[in-house]
């Protein structure tokens, strides 16, 4: 039976319940050899002084300082050379006004002296030290408790320790410490349509991803994963693996099984344990979500779609799980300027995945990815909150960023139109780039805020019928030049065989033809509203007389990939692209024209190494012979050669 949601709770209130919650896990002690990474329960304070004794920083002779106030480089201060002291060693020496004791680095500093000269500043003649450079008093020397003192506080409650302060600890005699137990989270994936990773995808299978991003974000919080697999939408297979992880786990993370569907039973599960906190949560994505306490321990029913689950852990479940292990809180944001007009439904807060690039400013450009792709896992540098009561935001508004953990801003950005040759580049590069598909204009245009390096462009320009020049001067680009790329084939992408004898543009009115378009902006767009735009002109109609006629030309994919799923799968039978696509797929190519692809570069970015980098490898016979292996990709006698504008 189907079960409504309750009444759905905000975003703020779910954060006021999980912090209000009071889940005690308890401390133990670990060896500090052992205690890398784990969080202090309590203070640190030091059992003896460090250094417990005066010592030798350097190697050299233990003096009285002013015994070498006179010394010069022409005229060097004698001292008898009075007996020696390696580091461990005990001095049985007293250094008198005149004498030197020879100490190693380390070493214990005799009785009297209060400096060492560095060995580089003396010589050694019958029984006696030359010294050509004066020492201050304690120069070189590292006084007894410097470091700390017996019975200082060294490291504080809360600090997660790293090598710098099990040092410091391990320094002052201190061989156990009291940390914070790692909390077990047992990890739950659900649904009958999910496949463990290794065993064959059958039609409508697909393999579990949640398990694998959910054990890594549980270990970012300093938590112990305890993964417990795949579980059918069958309730008493879910009770009981829910039963078994609540036994050996301080908290359980579920995925799937949430929403209101004759399938999703997780929250019955959790009601059958222990009390149900949270059914629901107004949210986009993430509106399922389940939260739950039994037994002192807490459940999370995360949705099933990839995106929404790792986004839903950061917002609740991260936070929640930081201060069980006794981390301090996350401060993982920026601020940045939206780029992109971002519509959000009202009475919902929106958690919406940004890709981030870094200027003077931090600028975003959301994802309009739906909550299911995972792609955008790997593509996305951290998240925004729409708020419940904004409709849109507008480009240039600021928001709050909060960062993937991993974030790191890219050594280059390329911005513009799909193509896999770009990826080769990078590929051979070896750059580690931020690649944003934006179009061919939407490339031109972050180029002109100075938010791209790099924009990948094939736009034909109908007047003049030449590719990418014209839109520099008609975009106001300046300070720009243009690298000249290769060849891409474009044509017709059909089903082998081409089972709708596809041979021109005509067809596309045809009743039994279905198309699949590009996005607007896209260089592939200009070139098929052209082509449509002679044929309208050619039958006497107008352009949107023949636009009505094409059933599909609403249809918008945003990759040349994505026009060729669409045919592979049978949702269009034809739409257009380039032939390395259709190749890879295992489909026919109709050629229409070949097309420049060329590259835009600012002309002030042209120093920078990872641009440099980029234009060399574009040149190079390395890249010559790797793009063979993409067919309808072709470099030409033109290609990498500087187009001053």
């Amino acid at each position: 039976m189907r079960k409504v949601f309750r009444r759905l709770k905000s975003l703020d209130e779910v954060r006021g319940i999980l912090n209000d919650l009071e889940i005690d896990l308890g401390v133990e002690e670990v060896s500090l050899i052992d205690a890398h990474g784990r969080v202090l329960a309590e203070d640190v304070y030091a059992k003896c002084d460090v250094p417990p004794f005066d010592r030798a920083t350097m190697d050299g002779f233990a003096v009285k300082a002013e015994d070498t106030f006179l010394a010069e480089e022409d005229k060097p201060v004698k001292l008898k050379l009075i007996g020696s002291v390696r580091a461990g060693e005990i001095p049985e020496v007293e250094v008198e006004r005149g004498c030197a004791v020879e100490v190693s680095t380390g070493a214990m500093i005799p009785k009297g002296a209060n400096a060492v000269v560095m060995v580089e500043y003396t010589s050694i003649r019958e029984g006696y030290v030359y010294v050509y450079k004066p020492v201050a008093p304690n120069e070189n020397v590292a006084s007894a408790g410097s470091d700390a003192m017996e019975g200082e506080l060294l490291v504080r409650k809360g600090k997660v320790l790293s090598s710098r302060e099990i040092g410091l600890i391990a320094s002052a005699g201190v061989d156990k410490v009291r940390v914070f137990r790692k909390p077990k989270v047992g990890i739950i994936s659900t649904g009958d349509e999910i496949v463990e990773l290794g065993r064959p995808l059958d039609m409508g299978k697909i393999y579990d991803v949640n398990l694998y991003t959910i054990t890594s974000k549980v270990r970012e919080c300093n938590c112990i994963p305890i993964p417990y697999g795949v579980v059918r939408d069958d309730y008493d297979e879910m009770r009981r693996v829910v039963e078994r992880a609540l036994k050996e786990c301080d908290v359980v993370v579920t995925s799937g099984s949430t929403s209101a569907g004759l399938g999703d039973v997780i929250y019955r599960v959790f009601e059958e344990f222990g009390d149900v906190l949270v059914h629901g949560i107004a949210i986009k994505p993430g509106k399922p979500t389940v939260i739950a306490k039994a037994n002192g321990k807490v459940l999370f029913g995360l949705p099933g779609y990839p995106l929404s689950a790792l986004m839903i852990f950061d917002a609740i479940v991260s936070p929640f799980l930081r201060k069980l292990t006794g981390l301090r809180e996350e401060k993982n944001k920026v601020k940045a300027v939206i780029q992109v007009k971002t519509y959000s439904e009202v009475g919902r807060r929106e958690l919406k995945p940004v890709a981030l690039i870094k200027t003077d400013r931090y600028i975003a450009y959301p994802f309009t990815s739906y909550s299911g792709s995972t792609s955008t896992l790997a593509k996305a540098d951290g998240f925004i909150e729409i708020p419940e009561n904004v409709a849109f935001l507008d480009v240039g508004e600021e928001v709050e960023v909060t960062l993937f953990g991993d974030y790191r801003p890219s050594e280059l950005v390329v911005m513009g139109s799909h193509c896999l040759g770009v990826d080769l580049i990078l590929t051979l590069a070896k750059l580690g780039a931020k690649v944003i598909n934006v179009g061919s204009m939407g490339g031109l245009l972050a180029l002109k805020r100075g938010e791209a390096d790099i924009a990948g462009t094939h736009l034909l320009d109908e007047e003049t019928n030449t590719y990418n020049v014209p839109f520099i001067g008609k975009l106001g680009l300046k300070d720009v030049v243009l690298i000249k790329g290769y060849e891409r084939e474009q044509g017709f992408i059909v089903a082998k065989g081409n089972p709708k004898g596809i041979r021109g543009f005509e067809d596309l009115l045809r009743e039994d033809v279905v198309f699949i378009n590009r996005n607007r902006g896209s260089g592939t767009r200009v070139l098929i509203d052209m082509k449509l735009k002679d044929l309208a002109e050619r039958m006497g109609l107008s352009f949107d007389d023949v636009t009505k006629r094409v059933r599909g030309y609403d249809v918008e994919a945003k990759t040349h990939t994505a026009v060729a799923v669409a045919v592979l799968t049978g949702k269009a039978d034809v739409g257009v692209g380039i032939r390395t696509v259709a190749e890879r797929y295992g489909l026919d190519f109709i050629p229409i024209r070949p097309e420049e692809f060329d590259f835009v570069v600012r002309r002030d970015r042209l120093n920078k190494e990872s641009v440099r980098r980029f234009i060399e490898t574009l040149r190079s016979e390395d890249f010559k012979k790797a793009v063979k292996r993409l067919p309808g990709i072709n470099v030409t006698d033109k290609t990498g050669k500087v187009i001053e504008l």
